[in-house]
């Protein structure tokens, strides 16, 4: 080994300079936050410059009046100076991406799924937004513009997401969970309205449903265009692109709450106000009957479409594993608690309206009904999804979820009841100071006083049971030690189930990285249980402790497991 330069010794470990990764990494990662934000700002400048000039090309007539010169020039300088900078900075960007490091950078999966995630929801948005115009015979060439300009950016960042080699490792699944759920949420809107307006026209008759002129099959197309798109854009990602089949943190998350709790809050709200319109139409027939009927259409609707996407995604979950089913189990019985508790607070709050002022019963009747609706329907979704009478499973009760729930539940009902508890202090010293306005404490205090009540029957209730979970952790030793913070799982082909082996038995957090294949039969892709045991991996694991452990599992049967530095 030869020296350079003249040191008279070779210098000491003590004296070495700091290693150079640590702070290339720091800057590569600095560097590409700022090079994909920049790229970004430019895609986006240079798509509204384009879909302008577009605009303009599809306009009828000469519109260089006022105002429209610094329009184009506006367009012209975003075209023509923003383009061709995202364009080199793309080509500059695309070049880089033949380096591992640059497709496994969470800066690269950052960018595009969200330059993914926002073209399409722009150009769905313009392009829905000219069609439905088109059904009223308006012609928009500015949403239409919008449309394909974005439509074309989009589909340049899914030729990106879909690369074999350039696609991003990380956050790879992010656009196809996305899409889905955008997909899904406009789908059962647009479903619900077109559903709504047909069953409100059966029936209260065909004048009833008309907005503003037009005739309801029109605003009834409309709904069935957004249905269709967004049906298409839930299919196409949901099972082309397998987001039906991820089980990534992400994936769980979009199932449970838009999927599971969505939909049975959509499903619970028509069947709610479709009682409540029974209940008026048999107890309250104070209003003439097509108003109280109004909401009766849109209700089933919502009823009947969030029926089957509520099945849908429920099904789904009680396949997972046992905490996705667990937590769809929870915040189904959030949504039942919620609904009942109102029901309770609004229930109290009419009762006493009534014995404050027995002449005007009439008139809190509605008031009363709509309390008892929420009642009927919330506590039943409640007792089911929760359960209170059973015997809980020390599994069950070992369940983080189950804790969040319970001091989330129990927090922000404590909260509330706060809150309503000062509403009451203020309306009964404001009685007190001010006897000359008329009103009666009663009904200064009934709907603090009914919110007071409801949430303090659910703080109660949730407190004692989490003091009691919290009492048998304690006695049976129930509480998962936690010894790794965070697995990085490393492995050819499809992981799915190693990655679910690998959560259950360490409860940390997966991150699955798959390896390049860059040459056939250099590492060939198998599948997960021919590259490596579940087992296996899990009992490479045992003994391990540290905030984030590496595991090389492959090729073949050999597992690697490294735990990292902090």
């Amino acid at each position: 080994m030869t020296d350079i330069g003249t040191p008279a010794t070779a210098p000491t470990p003590a004296d070495a300079p700091a290693p150079a990764p640590a702070a290339a990494s720091a800057q590569g990662t600095v560097r590409r936050l700022i090079v994909y934000t920049i790229l970004f700002a430019l895609v986006t400048i240079a798509a509204i410059g384009i879909a302008g000039l577009l605009e303009r090309l599809l306009e009828l007539g000469d519109r260089m009046a006022i105002g429209g010169v610094t329009d184009l020039a506006l367009s012209l300088a975003f075209a023509l100076i923003g383009g061709p900078l995202a364009a080199v900075l793309w080509w500059v960007v695309w070049r880089r991406l033949r380096d591992e490091s640059e497709r496994t950078s969470l800066a690269w999966g950052l960018y595009v799924a969200a330059m993914y995630t926002v073209s399409l929801i722009v150009a769905a948005s313009a392009l829905l937004g000219t069609a439905t115009a088109g059904v009223h015979g308006r012609w928009l060439p500015g949403d239409f513009a919008t449309g394909v300009v974005w439509a074309l950016v989009w589909i340049w960042h899914r030729w990106m997401w879909r690369h074999p080699v350039k696609r991003p490792v990380r956050l790879g699944t992010v656009p196809a969970v996305a899409g889905s759920v955008y997909g899904l949420v406009i789908g059962v809107g647009g479903a619900v309205n077109a559903l709504g307006l047909l069953l409100d026209t059966a029936i209260r008759g065909a004048s009833a449903p008309s907005l503003a002129g037009s005739p309801w099959w029109r605003i009834a197309i409309e709904g069935v265009i957004w249905a269709a798109v967004g049906g298409l854009i839930w299919w196409w990602h949901w099972y082309r692109d397998g987001t039906k089949r991820l089980n990534t943190g992400l994936a769980a998350v979009a199932l449970v709450v838009v999927g599971v709790m969505g939909a049975g809050i959509l499903m619970l709200g028509g069947l709610g106000t479709t009682l409540y319109v029974g209940l008026r139409l048999a107890f309250d027939p104070s209003d003439p009957a097509g108003e109280i009927l109004r909401p009766l259409g849109t209700a089933l609707a919502a009823l009947l479409v969030g029926a089957v996407v509520w099945l849908h995604h429920r099904g789904i979950a009680a396949e997972r594993s046992d905490d996705t089913r667990r937590a769809s189990m929870l915040v189904m019985s959030a949504v039942g608690l919620a609904a009942a508790a109102s029901g309770i607070g609004v229930v109290l709050n009419a009762t006493l309206a009534a014995i404050a002022s027995p002449l005007a019963a009439s008139d809190t009747r509605a008031l009363l009904l709509g309390g008892i609706s929420a009642l009927v329907v919330g506590g039943p979704v409640w007792w089911l999804s929760w359960k209170p009478a059973r015997r809980v499973e020390s599994s069950e009760i070992a369940f983080t979820g189950r804790r969040v729930y319970l001091i989330a539940v129990f927090g922000v009902s404590a909260i509330v009841a706060l809150i309503a508890l000062l509403v009451v202090g203020f309306r009964l010293f404001e009685f007190f100071l001010d006897q000359a306005s008329g009103a009666s404490l009663i009904d200064r205090v009934r709907a603090p006083l009914g919110l007071l009540v409801a949430t303090a029957l659910v703080f109660g209730y949730h407190f004692a049971v989490w003091r009691h979970d919290r009492g048998v952790i304690a006695a049976q030793g129930l509480a998962p030690e936690r010894r790794i913070g965070r697995v990085i799982l490393v492995a050819a082909g499809d992981a799915e189930a190693l990655e679910r082996a690998v959560r259950d038995a360490t409860g940390a957090s997966v991150t699955v990285w798959r390896r390049a294949v860059p040459e056939p039969g250099v590492l060939a892709e198998a599948a997960p249980a021919a590259l490596s045991d579940a087992a296996a991996v899990v009992g490479a694991l045992e003994g391990v402790t540290g905030k984030r452990v590496l595991v090389l599992a492959g090729p073949g049967a050999h597992v690697e497991v490294v735990p990292l530095a902090d």
